[in-house]
């Protein structure tokens, strides 16, 4: 049997484990064949693809590239294993990177322990003081702005509502969410508004380690994201989401320096977080997407406001937090009546007005965040003095107890029919705010806290002053040749646009000279000098009142449209540029920017913004002086009805001021009515503007600017009495003429002022009686020849004659005589006793006189007014000679008759003598 078995080729091993069967052997050769088989075709196969190729490198390369093959390739089997090997590489490294940056970062993770919220959301305050550190106003908000709640004392609904709005996944995500990201990318490269895929976790991240990297946006803001994303996953493994929502709220910014869900809601509703109601909440969870524009005090924003609170009510009954009936309820509240007043906010704040424009100021120049954050000690320009003055004076005006004639003795408001007030002053000399009222009273109700000194106003007539500068200024071509006592008539004159202005009384005074017309306050002298200006060098008057600090005049809405009507204020301006443009007047032409403040510190005693000096000179210092001596002059508004103390309260201290009043016009059943009174002026250490008016721009009752100016007066007076006390100024101070100021009959004129080529003198003939031209008709007694200048008008191209006595005129014909009129007669005899005897008549006029000659010689006379003889006696006529004697009457109206008879004086009347 075994021989048998071995016969056969078999072997049996007894004892042993046995090796593999041939059919064992056969499978892992047959294995081994296939993926050698398999090998060998794919290397020929290869061989055989790299046999068809271009034998050369580059074209080869370009075979190779061929779109067609490139997706052949990729959508092949062995394309898409070479792109999962990509994805897999590139995860990998991601995952590295990842690991990377978290570690990096893993160490900022011990500041946003909670414990420390306290810390991070520290008590600040931002300080406001007077120019003689006086305490304005501290900016802490209603109640204690800082004050830190737990999060278990906030109101539910503020959870609710701010999750509803803000991250609807918060409860659901560890940190970040990838569809929020991926869409946030998907609508910025569509080219709508930018959003942001961030979660409130990460939002939380950004507000309290990446602030002021927030804005940088695309590219600048990646590295940013990254560290976003990686604290988030941190601080979501770390902590509730309770903690975190108690941290995001704590931290959030809710309009102003409101951060904080507790500041926000005792500001806004006056009381705690934890007593909020579901329409507050939605409220204050609409703020913090965009705080300053969603501000519940940013009167622009409040539409989006509400729009945005309807939204979260909206989110919060799809996310089932409210039924739909508590969300009707809670729109139905009409949660802006509920916030208090921006007035309570500044309950104990001083000059508010100011100090609001300082801190919006402040915001524009350090920005939101640093202002937000508090801590800064601001010295203002303000005097807090001078500015209860204004106060005081403003108080009185309003009460009624600030009267004068220029009330009738009445409260001016109510005879005028004004009902708001704002002014300014100024400290010429720097440039620097020293009072400012936006209104009556900030506490006014309806619009108390508008700042009409930052509101457009048409200034009138009170920007005058800045085109007679312009005038009087030389732009190096020779065509400007004027000063104070060049003529531009004041006759009804058509501008190009069909333009016929008039003046106020509807009247004209022809042939007066500039320092009339701007002291008169008439308007086609003004006009005529805006057209003057513009013919030789166009904008160059705007861009004078610009200059000089009315930086908007004639550039807001239609009005820079304006054409020559703006000579006569008929632009907009803010009250507090129109102060700053006077004071470059006092200061000879020289521009100061306007500043409230002198020295900006944080609580780390850095300094963030100082006061420096600046100047430019914007108007030719000759032209800015004459300005200022019309301006001051006070006999020369003898034609406006104000008398030589026009000034009273100024004059009685003995200061000298310049100062000039506007009034604009609006309309009321189809008429034309005032609308707005100004009053602006300036001595060389202070400059001061007022206003008075509608806030709605209704008209006036009157439009009597002596009230401003009395305004401006009285206290004008008590600011510099108070600062001369202290001796910060001299009450006599005034201005020294410039070299080359030319003085030519009392008037003045530039250095540069041509008086061949603008003026000649003549004599001409006038009549006593009309004070006009005599005629053929003009009796040669009523005949006086009296000195004129010749001169042109620039404008008209017409000679302008005008009389150095402005008694009289020379441009119209005497008109009080008329060749046919009846003349007075008169007859004389003589007795032989030596008595003479005279009958006398009148004619047109009243009989004025009656004189006796003897030859040349006047021996008696006597008034007359009415027929009659007159008999004289031979002692009456004891200095006449024999010979002719002579009677002649003469009228009023210069018509004269005479009489002659011979005349033998008597020997009684001769031994008499």
């Amino acid at each position: 049997m075994m021989e048998g078995n071995i016969a056969y080729g078999k072997k049996i091993t007894v004892g042993k484990k046995q090796g593999p069967t041939k059919k064992g052997v056969s499978v892992y050769s047959n294995l081994a064949r296939k993926r050698q088989v398999k090998k060998d075709a794919k290397a020929r196969k290869k061989a055989e693809y790299l046999a068809t190729l271009p034998k050369h490198p580059l074209k080869r390369l370009l075979y190779r590239l061929h779109p067609k093959r490139v997706a052949k390739y990729w959508f092949s089997r062995q394309g898409l294993f070479m792109f999962l090997k990509i994805i897999g590489v590139c995860m990998l490294l991601l995952v590295l990177a990842g690991t990377a940056l978290f570690a990096y970062f893993r160490k900022d993770l011990d500041q946003i322990n909670p414990d420390t919220l306290s810390q991070r959301v520290r008590t600040t305050v931002t300080k406001y003081y007077d120019r003689n550190n006086k305490l304005l106003w501290e900016d802490k908000g209603d109640g204690d702005y800082t004050l830190v709640v737990d999060h278990k004392n906030i109101a539910p609904c503020m959870d609710q509502a701010t999750v509803a709005i803000e991250d609807k996944d918060f409860y659901k995500h560890g940190g970040i969410s990838i569809s929020g990201i991926m869409r946030a990318l998907l609508s910025n490269a569509q080219g709508n508004a930018v959003q942001g895929g961030s979660t409130l976790t990460q939002q939380l991240i950004k507000q309290v380690f990446f602030r002021d990297e927030a804005a940088k946006r695309g590219l600048a803001g990646i590295p940013r994201k990254i560290k976003e994303i990686i604290l988030a996953v941190e601080v979501e493994r770390m902590y509730s989401k309770d903690q975190i929502l108690g941290l995001y709220l704590n931290e959030s910014p809710y309009g102003g320096r409101r951060n904080g869900v507790e500041s926000a809601a005792q500001t806004y509703f006056g009381k705690s977080s934890k007593d909020l109601n579901l329409s507050e909440c939605a409220l204050l969870a609409a703020i913090p997407n965009n705080p300053s524009a969603y501000n519940p005090y940013n009167i622009a924003g409040r539409n989006a406001l509400l729009a945005r609170q309807r939204k979260v009510i909206d989110n919060m009954v799809e996310m089932k937090y409210i039924s739909k009936e508590q969300a009707n309820q809670a729109k139905s509240v009409a949660i802006m009546d509920t916030v208090k007043p921006l007035a309570d906010q500044y309950s104990n704040v001083k000059a508010p007005h100011f100090v609001q424009m300082v801190k919006e100021q402040l915001e524009g120049e350090l920005g939101k965040t640093i202002v937000g954050e508090g801590g800064l000690t601001v010295k203002t320009t303000l005097d807090i003095d001078v500015q209860n003055l204004l106060e005081s004076n403003m108080t009185a005006m309003f009460n009624g107890s600030m009267t004068s004639r220029d009330c009738n003795y009445r409260n001016c408001p109510n005879h005028a029919g004004f009902t708001n007030g704002a002014a300014a002053i100024e400290d010429t000399k720097t440039g620097q705010l020293l009072a400012l009222m936006g209104s009556r009273d900030f506490n006014y109700t309806g619009f108390g806290q508008d700042n009409a000194a930052k509101a457009f106003i048409q200034p009138g007539s009170s920007i005058k002053p800045f085109v007679y500068a312009q005038l009087f200024s030389d732009q190096g071509s020779g065509k400007q040749n004027y000063g104070s006592g060049s003529t531009l008539t004041d006759t009804k004159t058509t501008f190009p646009g069909n333009y016929t202005p008039q003046n106020a009384d509807n009247k004209f005074q022809n042939n007066i000279n500039i320092r009339q017309a701007l002291d008169r306050s008439r308007n086609i002298p003004a006009v005529k000098a805006m057209a003057i200006n513009e013919q030789n060098n166009s904008g160059s008057t705007w861009s004078l009142i610009r200059a000089a600090g009315n930086k908007y005049y004639c550039t807001n809405g239609a009005d820079a449209q304006a054409g020559l009507s703006s000579a006569l204020g008929s632009c907009g301006t803010r009250l507090i540029d129109h102060v700053n443009a006077y004071s470059t007047l006092s200061r000879q032409g020289v521009y100061m920017p306007q500043t409230s403040i002198i020295k900006v510190t944080n609580s780390n005693g850095e300094t963030l913004k100082e006061y420096k000096a600046s100047s430019k000179q914007v108007i030719n210092p000759q032209a800015a002086y004459i300005v200022t001596d019309i301006l001051g002059d006070a006999k020369a508004r003898a034609g406006l009805g104000w008398n030589q103390d026009y000034l009273p309260a100024l004059t009685g201290i003995g200061v000298h001021a310049a100062v000039k009043t506007g009034t604009s016009n609006g309309e009321k059943n189809g008429k034309v009515a005032s609308k707005d009174i100004w009053a602006a002026g300036y001595t060389p250490n202070l400059s001061m503007a007022v206003w008075f008016g509608n806030s709605d721009t209704s008209v006036l009752k009157s439009g009597n600017s002596l009230i401003p100016a009395m305004f401006f007066d009285k206290t004008m007076a008590a600011v510099s009495k108070s600062y001369a006390d202290q001796k910060k100024l001299a009450l006599s101070d005034w201005y020294t003429a410039p070299s080359g100021i030319q003085n030519i009959k009392g008037e003045l004129f530039p250095s540069y002022y041509n008086k061949s080529t603008g003026t000649s003198t003549a004599k001409m003939t006038f009549d006593k009686v009309s004070k006009k031209k005599a005629t053929s008709c003009t009796p040669e007694d009523a005949k006086i020849e009296i000195g004129v200048i010749k001169a042109k008008d620039d404008f008209t191209k017409k000679e302008i004659i005008t009389s150095t006595d402005s008694s009289y005129d020379a441009n119209a014909d005497d008109d009080a005589h008329q060749c046919d009129d009846a003349k007075p007669t008169v007859s004389v005899s003589t007795t032989s006793s030596g008595t003479v005897s005279v009958t006398y008549t009148h004619g047109r006029y009243t009989l004025q006189s009656i004189e006796l000659l003897s030859g040349s010689t006047v021996v008696a006379s006597k008034q007359v007014d009415s027929n009659g003889t007159w008999t004289l006696s031979p002692t009456d006529l004891a200095s006449a000679t024999s010979g002719t004697i002579t009677a002649k009457v003469t009228d009023v109206g210069y018509y004269t008759a005479t009489n002659s008879t011979s005349y033998q004086k008597s020997s009684s009347s001769s031994s008499g003598s």
